[in-house]
């Protein structure tokens, strides 16, 4: 089964910033789409505030290796 939704250690691999970051990040967005505590952040809305492309996230996530036309 392939995962939707996205914790700190994941914003820290894809953006390279630190873990402590990270956790404010993934806070910060929890507010702008009013999540409460309990609630996690979807890739899909990491995608939408950070301005990444969803499949390239996904794929990384979920380790999925994509083959690129050359």
């Amino acid at each position: 089964m392939k995962r939707i939704c996205i914790y700190p250690s994941d914003v820290e691999a894809i953006t390279g910033k630190s873990k402590k970051t990270a956790q404010t990040l993934v806070r910060t967005i929890k507010d702008v789409y009013q999540k409460e505590k309990h609630q996690v952040v979807t890739i899909r809305e990491f995608c939408e505030y950070m301005g990444l492309e969803y499949d390239d996230v996904f794929n990384e996530i979920n380790n999925i290796n994509k083959k690129r036309p050359a």
